[in-house]
């Protein structure tokens, strides 16, 4: 019989991820007639001044200016808006490396996004069809197909939710049953010891923390040409929020990919003495 395939999932932030900067900023912004400075400081502004939240403020924000501007917002508009991201380096190859040296550990490996970006648009860039799941925030739409209010707003305290909807295998975002069920640990689809998380910056503490303090790994990326966004990411090794960290890089033989590919290894060693205890 061929032995049972070790289930390990890496869930990912996308903006300054996978990709530079926000994906908004990318050519959506500039086709509302603003720059990206002007954007982000009016939507601070705005949700300090109804004390609202600034991913629900954001994504207003996108439809009453694009509405002014007379720029279309339907679900292929937003995806155009995503086809044309620039990623990371190594990063559209980067999937089917890992997976292939996941599989020759006997590893399961699965991939998920956990964003507060805007999720038709991150379905839509290159490597949208490599995820399980992209847990993001989106838009609800008329019969025209035109969207006219936020579907889901994810912030930095609820990606947390989306870690235990991988744990459990609840990835349904309206069902609400499993993910407050009891399940014992080892029943769950995806152990959080065989869960990585990977992340850039302050809003993905929370995600970094739960899957380290549950026994996974999380790492911190960030820009190579970035000092200052280097030092960022060295602040969360010495705030016991990451575990390791790496630049953007996603090419094969590159710091990150050596990082998760010996994680990969103890994911597989971890089961291989679990299953010798067992006798």
């Amino acid at each position: 019989m061929p032995k049972k395939l070790i289930p390990m999932a890496i869930a990912y932030d996308f903006d300054g991820t996978l990709a530079p900067g926000n994906i908004q900023e990318n050519s959506f912004i500039p086709a509302i007639g603003m720059m990206k400075a002007a954007f982000w400081k009016q939507n601070k502004a705005r949700a300090e001044k109804h004390e609202a939240d600034e991913i629900l403020s954001y994504m207003t924000l996108m439809l009453e200016r694009a509405a002014t501007a007379d720029v279309p917002v339907r679900k292929k508009d937003f995806a155009k808006h995503g086809q044309s991201v620039k990623l990371f380096p190594g990063a559209a190859k980067w999937f089917e490396h890992v997976n292939a040296y996941a599989k020759r550990r006997n590893v399961s490996l699965q991939h998920f996004i956990i964003s507060s970006g805007i999720k038709e648009m991150i379905e839509a860039t290159e490597i949208g069809k490599q995820f399980t799941k992209v847990f993001a925030s989106s838009f609800a739409y008329d019969a025209n197909g035109a969207a006219k209010w936020p579907a889901l707003a994810i912030n930095y305290t609820t990606k947390t939710q989306y870690l235990f909807r991988i744990n459990k295998g609840s990835l349904s975002v309206h069902d609400h049953g499993l993910i407050n069920n009891f399940v014992p640990h080892e029943d769950r689809p995806v152990p959080f010891t065989n869960m990585v998380f990977i992340g850039d910056g302050e809003t993905d503490i929370p995600c970094m923390r739960l899957v380290r303090d549950q026994g996974g790994h999380s790492i911190a990326v960030y820009q190579p040409s970035s000092s200052k966004k280097k030092a960022r990411a060295e602040k969360l090794i010495t705030d016991k929020r990451a575990d390791f960290i790496a630049p953007a890089d996603y090419r094969e033989g590159g710091r990150l990919d050596g990082i998760v590919c010996a994680i990969i290894d103890k994911v597989a060693a971890n089961a291989a003495v679990r299953a010798m205890k067992r006798g």
